[in-house]
């Protein structure tokens, strides 16, 4: 790879997505016919700003998602999860050859992330941004509701903002960050960096860069790949 400053996009993908019923992991779950792992990653590999990508699965999937994503040309690694996904954002980390300086942060579960927000996060990243998440803007009323299921605020949703993946990040930081952490299950990696006084900027996301949690999640990325596909883009 040379010495020349590389972008990595790390997958935490070793959730078992109980919401989806049972069955394999979430990230092998099938998704028009293939798992949606293999979606997201393939996504990923057209990013211009992407060079190197690690996978973290749960352990007894390390060879099936080899196989998998064999045909896929971009240097990828795979590396046993943890129990958490800060667990496995950490082993990951790891993984990292030394000359990757800027780290993403991906969720296998939005498998259909245009490849113009991940190349946005990187060079904003690149920038010079400590830190970096794709937003999108909060369109339902928002209310604030106590333990008693009672309306105690409604919160002004021109101030709101629902966070995506992929989080950009210097690794430097994002390393020091997970050093840091006592050990829990952090779901956002931009918050473990906020916590140790980090300036974490926002750039546009993607109505397309959803995460499947539901059933009709599914449903909703199928009818996204067929558009796709019709036009000629990536599926």
């Amino acid at each position: 790879m040379g010495d020349a400053p590389l972008t990595a996009v790390i997958v935490p993908a070793a959730g078992r997505g109980e919401r989806l019923g049972p069955g394999a992991p979430k990230a092998l779950r099938t998704l028009a016919g293939q798992p949606i792992l293999l979606h997201a990653v393939r996504n990923l590999a057209t990013a211009r700003d992407v060079d190197v990508i690690v996978v973290a699965v749960p352990e007894e999937a390390v060879e099936e998602s080899r196989a998998l994503l064999a045909g896929i040309e971009m240097p990828i690694t795979i590396v046993s999860g943890g129990d958490t996904r800060q667990d496995s954002v950490a082993r990951a980390l790891l993984a990292l050859p030394p000359e990757v300086d800027v780290v993403l942060v991906h969720d296998a579960a939005r498998p259909l992330v245009p490849a113009e927000v991940v190349d946005r996060v990187a060079a904003a990243v690149r920038g010079g941004a400590e830190a970096v998440i794709p937003t999108l803007g909060v369109v339902d009323t928002i209310k604030e509701v106590d333990g008693e299921g009672v309306v105690r605020a409604t919160l002004d949703r021109s101030r709101l903002h629902a966070v995506q993946t992929p989080q950009g990040f210097a690794r430097d930081l994002l390393q020091r960050a997970h050093a840091a952490s006592d050990g829990g299950d952090a779901t956002d990696d931009a918050g473990m960096v906020e916590r140790m006084g980090a300036t974490v900027h926002v750039v546009p996301g993607h109505e397309e860069a959803f995460k499947i949690t539901r059933p009709l999640d599914l449903v909703l990325a199928e009818a996204i790949l067929v558009r796709r596909r019709a036009s000629g883009g990536v599926g």
